[in-house]
């Protein structure tokens, strides 16, 4: 049997929306979708800098993975990558803007990571911001700069942080975009990482 090759596979904006969205909502009384926003880190742009900290200790408080927003077609389309690749869930869970409480993030994430993609092996979570460390044959990321320049296929996933990214930056990155929004980024993904796609996901995804 022909070995599978192996995709490193980012969590956050790729396979699902954390809590953040949902924070800044309760914390404010908002009603901001993720497309409102062009930033990553999106509590940064929302909450006002005298407000920070308050929100800062509103977050330690909740679960932000117990509701995630799940990107259209994930699941359904990492079910058939396993068939092809070892897939190791590289993701980082601190938040840069409250490091010492950020300690329940790793419990939470991996309880929901098991929940939502139990067919994943747990020993195959990688929990770091440094992806640079790992090797892999293909990569799935919604940031330039967190891809590993000794993979040979990076797929940039597109998001409503990364549109402004242009043809240019992703050839001077080697990378290829998946998608031309979060809506459909799983749709492409599957396009260029599984032969005969079509055929493989008609009955699965396709409508």
């Amino acid at each position: 049997m022909e070995k599978k090759k192996t995709l490193l596979l980012d969590v956050e904006e790729v396979i699902f929306f954390g809590g953040f969205l949902q924070a800044v909502n309760a914390f404010l009384n908002t009603n901001y979708i993720i497309d409102d926003f062009k930033d990553y880190y999106i509590d940064a742009v929302a909450i006002p800098e005298n407000r920070f900290e308050e929100f800062n200790k509103f977050v330690r408080g909740r679960n932000m993975f117990e509701n995630p927003q799940i990107l259209p077609y994930a699941i359904e389309t990492i079910k058939l990558l396993c068939d092809y690749y070892e897939i190791f869930l590289c993701t980082d869970s601190i938040n840069p803007f409250d490091v010492s409480g950020s300690a329940r993030n790793f419990v939470d994430k991996f309880m929901a990571l098991q929940r939502l993609l139990p067919f994943i092996d747990p020993t195959h979570y990688i929990f770091t911001s440094n992806k640079s460390l790992f090797n892999a044959d293909a990569q799935v990321d919604d940031r330039l700069a967190k891809m590993d320049n000794d993979v040979k296929l990076k797929i940039l996933f597109s998001s409503y942080h990364n549109m402004d990214i242009s043809n240019q930056e992703l050839w001077e990155a080697g990378a290829v975009r998946a998608g031309t929004s979060w809506r459909d980024a799983w749709i492409e993904t599957g396009k260029i990482l599984i032969p005969n796609y079509d055929e493989v996901a008609k009955k699965i995804l396709l409508p």
